[in-house]
């Protein structure tokens, strides 16, 4: 492996808990209609759990409705339980075709709850994304041993690693404020 590799594969893992991150903010409700609200969803289906996106689609038509439709119209009374027993707090109405979910506005005190909750998401990836830059400075010293760089190639590709987490964290940030806004807003 060289220092190229390296940088390659540190870049790569900080992008996995990035985008680990921006899926789990998709699923926190923020008082607008998100289809991604419903992904993480299990429904029972014919005795199996199955990922509510597996059997149905789900739109928005407007910033206040979620329309849940169904492949399999029996698996609409299944939907609606899953939904109801879920910890999103939404009533679907079943209209025979399809499940109509109306997203109420969400209280101050919940929108501050919420807040909390993706700040403490933020704060994970944040970790996640330290922990491999220390994963990939511990790498770095094998490394130093194996090509035997110099001192000032060691500086400059811990410099490396560290302007790559800095750009990841930066991401990170740029995600919670997003997601921040869309809560508050």
């Amino acid at each position: 492996m060289n220092l190229k590799e390296l940088y390659q594969d540190i870049r790569a893992h900080m992008q996995k808990s990035l985008e680990a991150l921006e899926h789990n903010l998709a699923g926190v409700r923020s008082g607008r209609a998100n289809p991604a609200l419903l992904l993480h969803l299990k429904v029972e289906y014919y005795g199996t759990h199955v990922p509510l996106n597996q059997i149905a689609t789900v739109t928005a038509p407007d910033a206040r409705t979620l329309v849940v439709q169904s492949w399999d119209q029996n698996a609409l009374k299944a939907i609606e339980k899953a939904i109801r027993e879920s910890d999103l707090g939404l009533n679907p109405a079943n209209r025979g075709d399809a499940l109509y979910i109306n997203i109420p506005p969400l209280t101050e005190e919940r929108r501050k709850e919420l807040v909390r909750t993706v700040r403490h998401m933020a704060e994970e990836a944040r970790v996640a994304i330290r922990n491999i830059r220390r994963e990939g400075l511990e790498r770095l010293k094998k490394l130093e041993k194996e090509l035997h760089l110099s001192e000032d190639d060691v500086k400059r590709a811990e410099a490396e690693v560290q302007k790559i987490t800095d750009e990841f964290i930066a991401k990170v940030d740029q995600a919670l404020e997003k997601k921040e806004a869309e809560i508050l807003g």
